[in-house]
């Protein structure tokens, strides 16, 4: 075999590396593996051994990871009709939609709720299955097609990895692990809604009922300003509850530059505030999670 031979084969190799792990959303995964450590951290109690947060981290990226892929086999069709998407290995054929990949993807999940139940407790497992089931199943399946509601109480799988990273400190939960994932529920609306207003077309022509597509892009805008006010308030909160002055700090800088970009998207919606905001939606909850990480580095 030529060396030309040799690269060739390594850039096919390559390229369909980055196909198959492309399905599994890795990116929104390890958002949602930090957040399960966030609230593993926030959480009051002995600290877990090494495994069973190395278990707890992998287990909770692999089922969104199954999640995120089950969501692209579902909706190939609507992707291919989107922009944004259409380049998607299942909407534009560089996969093939076949069942053997419904059998990978609830293997990973199986995998990864058992690991948890074995290594960690019986109530993580369950809010690392819930997070799935409601991103896969409930927002997906159910909710995405037919209510512009649908990323509202999809958006509860990013609360569930919270509540699975505390419970595997103390399954009972206490307020901070709670306030923690209600910021998450809080978070999730304005920031894909925003993203939804920069894309409005590509949900309009896909008939996706999204929120700037049914109530309209200048009251979106508003509506993702309110969200992201209440959003801030609510992550002030854990001060109350026994979280440290470097959790206020997170929520105040990181609050006070998402309302800022939310403000500016609000009094001028485009395509351009609209990134702005969505971008900044990440920058708030990056700024609170890290806050709270090194929070209880120093307790």
């Amino acid at each position: 075999m030529n060396t030309t031979t040799v690269t060739q084969a390594a850039r096919t190799t390559s390229g369909l590396a980055r196909t198959v792990f492309g399905i599994f959303k890795l990116r929104i995964g390890v958002l949602i593996m930090i957040s399960a450590l966030a609230g593993l951290a926030i959480t009051p109690g002995p600290a877990i051994g090494v495994v069973q947060g190395l278990v707890l981290a992998l287990s909770v990226l692999v089922a969104s990871a199954s999640a995120g892929a089950f969501n692209q086999y579902i909706e190939a069709d609507t992707d291919r009709l989107m922009a944004r998407t259409r380049r998607r290995a299942f909407a534009s054929g560089a996969l093939s939609a076949s069942w053997q990949w419904l059998a990978v993807i609830g293997a990973l999940l199986a995998a990864a709720v058992g690991a948890t139940w074995f290594v960690v407790n019986p109530v993580a497992a369950l809010f690392i299955f819930l997070g799935a089931f409601f991103y896969g199943v409930v927002y997906t399946l159910w909710l995405k097609r037919r209510t512009w509601a649908n990323i509202v109480i999809g958006g509860l799988s990013g609360s569930f990895a919270v509540l699975a990273g505390a419970a595997a400190v103390d399954p009972t939960l206490g307020a901070l692990p709670v306030l923690l994932a209600l910021v998450l529920f809080l978070w999730t609306p304005p920031h894909f809604w925003s993203l939804a207003i920069a894309y409005q077309g590509d949900y309009a022509a896909a008939g996706v009922p999204m929120l700037p597509v049914v109530v309209g892009i200048p009251r979106a805008a508003r509506i993702v300003h309110a969200n992201a006010i209440a959003l801030v308030a609510v992550s002030l909160l854990p001060v109350f509850f026994g979280a440290g002055p470097v959790v206020l700090v997170g929520a105040v800088l990181g609050g006070a530059f998402f309302l800022r970009k939310t403000h500016a998207l609000a009094r001028k919606p485009s395509r351009t505030t609209a990134m702005a905001s969505f971008f900044a939606s990440m920058v708030q909850l990056s700024a609170l999670l890290a806050a709270v990480a090194v929070d209880a580095a120093l307790r």
